[in-house]
């Protein structure tokens, strides 16, 4: 029986939603990212999603999802949503957004009301991986849930790691 990971604003969403979800807690690593992830879960990184508060030029914030193992055309994903630029908020205005720290933010139950950008590739997935709302704690669901319930609208952003 795996251990239990009291409620955060993400289950909370996902439960208000009626969204069966699995949950899988991990020894989380500072700096280690959906790829130390995936190796302590067994997980393909492609599979474990990043959850990324970034901002266009005017400071708006707005959610990027993206495989473990891939990084974030800026340019193309600001040429696809019509912004001149966007950029990684620093980790304190990231948490600010999100009402989560950096490295347990979820796209669920955030405190501000973001749009969402999923790379579409994502969505092929039969289940992803992505953060529950916690360090070293990430729920396992069906990506298309992401567009269902967050309006996440698919771009092609992802660069290879």
């Amino acid at each position: 029986m795996a251990k239990h990971v009291s409620e955060t604003p993400a289950t909370q969403f996902l439960k208000a939603h009626r969204v069966m979800f699995s949950e899988h807690p991990y020894e989380y690593l500072e700096h280690g990212g959906a790829l130390h992830s995936a190796a302590e879960l067994g997980w393909d990184p492609f599979s474990v999603v990043k959850t990324l508060i970034m901002q266009d030029q005017d400071a708006k914030p707005l959610v990027v999802l993206m495989h473990g193992n891939r990084k974030v055309s800026t340019k193309n994903l600001a040429r696809q949503i019509g912004a001149k630029s966007v950029a990684p908020c620093l980790p304190e205005v990231a948490n600010r957004h999100s009402g989560y720290l950096v490295g347990g933010t979820s796209p669920f139950g955030t405190r501000r009301v973001m749009p969402v950008y999923i790379e579409a590739s994502i969505l092929e997935l039969p289940k992803i991986l992505i953060n529950g709302g916690r360090r070293g704690y990430l729920v396992g669901i069906d990506p298309k849930l992401c567009v269902d319930l967050l309006g996440a609208r698919p771009v092609q952003c992802a660069l290879a790691d």
